[in-house]
């Protein structure tokens, strides 16, 4: 039962992510989480993190430009984006900050002033 779980797991990241081209994924025995790791056409790495068994998001995912340079960094529970995530762009950095309804805030400023502007 615990391999045909693992396997279903494994499918539903698969299926989630097919237009990736070259990918490894493995199940971490001690986390209990499928780790991923996708690749950009050119061979660097575009993404790494993790999946729970569920084949949802969960924990620390960063993403890569093609030329190797770290574009984005955050985590996410169950699925969905959670605490502080931060962005690259050339020399630009921008935090977000993530809580259970969505952004909380961006570079410090909350969501009601984004909503107001």
């Amino acid at each position: 039962m615990k391999n045909a779980i693992l396997l279903l797991a494994i499918l539903l990241v698969s299926a989630i992510t097919y237009a990736q081209n070259d990918k490894r994924l493995g199940l971490n025995e001690e986390t209990k989480l499928i780790e991923a790791t996708y690749f950009h056409d050119n061979g660097n790495v575009s993404q790494t993190g993790t999946f729970n068994l569920d084949g949802k998001l969960h924990g620390e995912w960063i993403s890569f430009s093609e030329e190797g340079k770290k574009i984005s960094k955050g985590s996410y529970v169950n699925g969905r984006k959670f605490g502080k995530w931060v962005f690259w762009s050339g020399d630009d950095m921008k935090e977000v900050r993530y809580n259970a309804d969505g952004i909380a805030s961006v570079d410090g400023i909350k969501k009601e002033a984004l909503v107001k502007n």
